[in-house]
């Protein structure tokens, strides 16, 4: 056996702000990352990634995955804050037999729901808060498969919902409709709306409608998983069409010179506050070293 140093990307959850969705960035007043892996206590957590919140009654309220290094399986987490820019890590809130990610809380009609990726479970499962915002129970399962980064929205009175169906390869975005939340679910006869395409394909973040505009956010994953964050409006959305374009100023998120996000950035979930601005959680990843043992056996072998 020999000790070999290898990168590891480490990711952690920022607060941006901007005048618009597609004009995000850091805010001096607020020092990021705002969660990281060290403030989960409750399990020792590898990293923390792909944030969600929700406001209700003046409280932010931040869904994340938490990635357990015991079980090498992702955790919903969850921190608090009164005033956007500092949070308190709470607890976990949701685990299950398998991995759980990108946890898209949302409310509707004055329940609060969330709709996870669950690739173990080989369905789309839908949570619904039993006491909100730490109880949550399994309220339905909406399609069956494997499908990363589920992204639900509504929209002309009726529900619609991205997932990219190749999970490894992210080059794949599928679209499925609903009359209601729970009823039968289909896919888009347009469907697969992107295929072999890994710079665009796979969902990063919530579905945002921008002065009556659909913004979808969509993970580069060229030249690797998570290297930026880019932003199309879907211009023609009906259940037998579907028309979207690149935005002007995308990519909105890309990865900084140094610090917390100087690897990648593939997330943002962005708000409509009170006063007229915008503010998002956001991801990002470092890279740290560490050091592997390797068998000389297998030393020949890449790592």
């Amino acid at each position: 056996m020999f000790s070999v140093s290898q990168d590891r990307r480490v990711w952690a959850i920022g607060i941006y702000t901007g005048d618009s969705p597609l004009s995000l960035s850091p805010h001096p007043a607020i020092e990021n990352p705002v969660v990281t892996c060290g403030d989960v206590t409750d399990i020792e957590a590898e990293f923390v990634a792909d944030p969600f919140m929700v406001e209700e009654h003046g409280t932010w309220f931040m869904f994340f995955e938490a990635l357990n290094r015991a079980t090498s399986k992702g955790e919903v987490g969850l921190a608090v804050s009164s005033d956007r820019f500092h949070w308190e890590y709470r607890q976990i809130v949701l685990k299950e037999p398998f991995h759980l990610s990108y946890p898209n809380v949302f409310k509707w009609q004055d329940d609060h729901y969330m709709i996870p990726e669950t690739l173990g479970a080989n369905y789309i499962s839908l949570y619904k808060a039993r006491d909100f915002p730490a109880h949550w129970e399994l309220a339905g399962r909406l399609i069956e498969g494997t499908h990363a980064d589920p992204s639900i929205f509504y929209f002309d009175h009726r529900w619609w919902m991205f997932t990219c169906s190749a999970h490894y390869s992210h080059d794949t975005l599928n679209l499925y409709f609903a009359d209601d939340l729970m009823g039968r679910w289909y896919e888009h006869p347009r469907s697969p709306i992107v295929k072999g395409d890994r710079r665009r394909a796979r969902p990063g973040g919530r579905m945002t409608n921008w002065e009556g505009r659909l913004i979808r956010f969509a993970q580069d994953c060229y030249p690797r998983y998570g290297t930026q964050l880019r932003a199309f409006e879907i211009t023609e959305l009906t259940t037998c069409s579907y028309r979207e374009e690149e935005t002007t100023r995308s990519p909105i998120l890309f990865r900084a010179a140094h610090g917390w996000n100087s690897a990648g950035m593939h997330h943002a979930d962005p708000h409509l506050t009170v006063r007229g601005d915008w503010i998002a959680c956001v991801d990002g990843c470092s890279t740290a070293m560490f050091d592997r043992e390797v068998d000389s056996a297998d030393s020949a072998v890449p790592l």
